[in-house]
């Protein structure tokens, strides 16, 4: 790694472990990313026990890339976590989302490794690129194991990293496929296509500029093609849509 490179921060906030071995997918996840190839493009920061001003607080002050939570989640898609006098915490998917609104601008992927959390993926979904989360309850063992092929992954010396996080993603599925641990098809990845395609082309433009020019230039006449099939009126409304 160039010496000028910031690594790609880590946050993992581990909640109330009651009943959970957050301390093991902590280690795992250290593990993973020290053993990797890439190792030194990463840093790891964890919080534990968090309240909900904790989180708030650490997203803010650390800045990271990827942000890992770990703990319990309730049927209606709210995560655990504590108050000030150690009590359980209700944090609602809603919050989550107006919260990681704040922090669009550098996170890029969000791992909920909780039960129930695909509501709060889906809602996070709408400012973060990826966001993963479980479609319904999930042993420990299987989501230490998915969290560990998910880093063992992002560790790898890869050529191209488009589309990384669902190559991390897949990693996270075999792991728990090879260990024969039930629930394979409980981690689901949520997307926000439209800044991903965004990204790509500002990434693009940088790139090979004339290219990228090239490829708006087929994006407006395929939505001129298609508006001209659908009709005039079709036609009118793409034409104001396309206006800033």
């Amino acid at each position: 790694m160039n010496s000028n490179t910031q690594p790609r921060k880590i946050l993992i906030l581990a909640a109330n472990p009651s009943g959970l071995r957050l301390d093991q997918e902590i280690r795992e996840i250290e593990d993973a990313i020290q053993r990797a190839i890439r190792r030194d493009h990463f840093q790891i920061v964890t919080r534990q026990a968090v309240r909900p001003k904790d989180i708030r607080r650490s997203i803010a002050e650390e800045r990271p890339e990827i942000v890992h939570f770990c703990g319990h989640g309730t049927e209606d898609g709210s995560l655990i976590l504590e108050d000030d006098g150690g009590q359980r915490k209700l944090v609602k998917p809603e919050g989550l989302a107006a919260l990681f609104e704040l922090h669009a601008d550098y996170v890029d992927c969000v791992l909920i490794n909780a039960c129930h959390s695909e509501k709060p993926a889906e809602a996070i979904s709408q400012h973060i690129n990826y966001v993963i989360g479980m479609n319904q309850a999930v042993n420990d063992k299987t989501a230490i194991k998915f969290a560990e092929g998910f880093y063992d992954a992002l560790g790898y010396d890869a050529q191209d990293n488009k589309e990384e996080f669902q190559r991390a993603f897949n990693e996270g599925i075999v792991a728990i496929k090879l260990e024969g641990l039930p629930g394979a098809s409980i981690p689901v990845i949520k997307k926000n296509k439209e800044e991903i395609i965004k990204a790509d082309r500002e990434l693009m433009a940088q790139v090979n500029p004339q290219k990228a020019a090239m490829s708006k230039y087929n994006t407006q006449i395929h939505g001129n093609v298609q508006g001209f099939i659908q009709g005039d009126n079709a036609q009118v409304e793409m034409t104001f849509r396309d206006k800033p």
